[in-house]
């Protein structure tokens, strides 16, 4: 189980978005939507099984542009609207990622914490998830952007 305490054992990027709350909690909930930008750049995803609840299954795979898939499998841990959504990827690598939404006036401040199992992990894994993040981050703000 990861560390939530240990601010050493998260990844944390942040960023303020041309966007209500309510439309980025959308992107999250909308499983076509959310399937478009998931994923660093040059990314697919074939999403399985989508339960956006509390409690619910998100199983799916992630197809590089290497031609590798990665299956991804999660559960949602804790869903409220428009505010927060946290996220435990039970497959490796572990981690629980939490996106809190709040909102600043026109925007939306975003904040994205994976909590690894601890801070080694995060360590290995900060120079992967950290870019893999923001291209993640910028492939919502195109959707957004198009919508």
């Amino acid at each position: 189980m990861p560390h939530l305490n240990n601010p050493d054992s998260i990844v944390r990027t942040e960023r303020t978005l041309t966007a209500s709350p309510r439309d980025l909690f959308a992107a999250f909930e909308q499983p076509d939507r959310l399937a478009r930008w998931w994923g660093p750049n040059g990314f697919q995803n074939t999403f399985e099984q989508f339960e956006f609840k509390s409690g619910g299954r998100w199983n799916f795979v992630m197809h590089g542009p290497n031609g590798v898939n990665y299956p991804n499998e999660s559960v949602f841990r804790e869903i409220t609207r428009d505010t927060k959504i946290v996220i435990e990827h039970v497959s490796q690598p572990h981690f629980t990622l939490t996106v809190t939404l709040t909102a600043r006036g026109d925007n939306t401040d975003l904040v994205w914490e994976q909590a690894f199992e601890n801070a080694e992990v995060a360590e290995r894994m900060r120079p992967l998830c950290e870019p893999a993040n923001e291209q993640n981050l910028d492939r919502l703000e195109a959707i957004l952007a198009t919508e």
